[in-house]
C-alpha cells in the first residue's frame, strides 16, 4: 500500500492590506476645502497647524521635506521671506517656492509662540530627542484636517497637500513645464503621471489655442 504524501497545510489568507481603502493617487483639495480648513484652524487659534497647512500648500513639498524645514529656510533678518529654497531628500536637488502673503502672516504669528523661541526647526518635536515632527505625525495631522470638514480620510493624504496648488495652476494655465519646476520633478513624465493628465486634457488645451 502506497503512503500518501503529506500535503502542505492550507493557511487562511490574510485580508489584503488595502481592503476597503481608496488606493492610488490622493485627491488634491479644492479651493473651498482649503478655505474651510483655514477658517477652522483660525477659529481654534491653532497657530502651528495653520502655519503648517499654509506652507504645505504653498511649498508643494513632500512630507519628508516639509517636516524638516528650518527657521532659516523661511526667515531672514527677522522677516518671513517671499521665496524660499529647500534641498529635496529624494532628488538631492533644490526646489524653490513662493510664500504667499497669507502664509507669511500665519508663519509670523507662529514664530511669536513661546515654543519657537530659540528653535532651529520650524515644526519642533515635543520631545528633546526628536528635533522636528515626524512624517507619520504630519500624516495624522493632515487626516485631522480633512475629517474636520467632513471629507473621507482614505481619499486624502500628505500628497493631497503637495498636489493642491499645482492642480489649480495646471487647470488655469495648462503649463506642465511650470508645474514640473514647482514640484521639483526631473522628468516631465513624472509630472504627467502625478497630475493624472490624460489625452482629453491635452486635447482641451490644444483646442483652446488658435494659430
Amino acid at each position: 500500500m502506497k503512503e500518501t504524501p503529506n500535503l502542505p497545510a492550507i493557511r487562511a489568507l490574510r485580508p489584503a492590506w488595502n481592503k476597503g481603502r481608496i488606493v492610488g493617487q490622493k485627491r488634491p483639495l479644492k479651493p473651498k476645502h482649503v478655505w474651510a480648513i483655514r477658517v477652522r484652524l483660525e477659529l481654534a487659534e491653532n497657530h502651528r497647524d495653520l502655519a503648517l497647512f499654509d506652507l504645505a500648500i504653498d511649498s508643494k513639498l513632500r512630507g519628508c521635506d516639509l517636516v524638516k524645514i528650518k527657521v532659516v529656510d523661511v526667515m531672514a533678518s527677522g522677516q518671513i521671506k517671499e521665496r524660499a529654497s529647500v534641498l529635496q531628500s529624494k532628488t538631492q536637488k533644490p526646489v524653490r517656492f513662493e510664500i504667499s502673503e497669507c502664509t507669511r502672516a500665519s508663519l509670523a504669528r507662529w514664530m511669536r509662540e513661546p515654543l519657537m523661541v530659540g528653535s532651529e526647526h520650524l515644526w519642533p518635536g515635543r520631545f528633546h530627542e526628536r528635533l522636528h515632527i515626524s512624517t507619520r505625525q504630519y500624516a495624522r495631522i493632515v487626516r485631522e484636517w480633512v475629517t474636520s470638514i467632513g471629507l473621507e480620510a482614505s481619499a486624502y493624504g500628505t500628497h493631497s497637500m503637495r498636489r493642491t496648488k499645482v492642480t489649480q495652476i495646471y487647470k488655469k494655465t495648462g503649463n506642465l513645464r511650470a508645474v514640473q519646476l514647482l514640484l521639483g520633478h526631473t522628468k516631465m513624465d513624472s509630472t504627467v503621471r502625478y497630475l493624472g493628465v490624460e489625452l482629453e486634457d491635452a486635447l482641451s488645451i490644444a483646442e483652446a489655442i488658435e494659430i
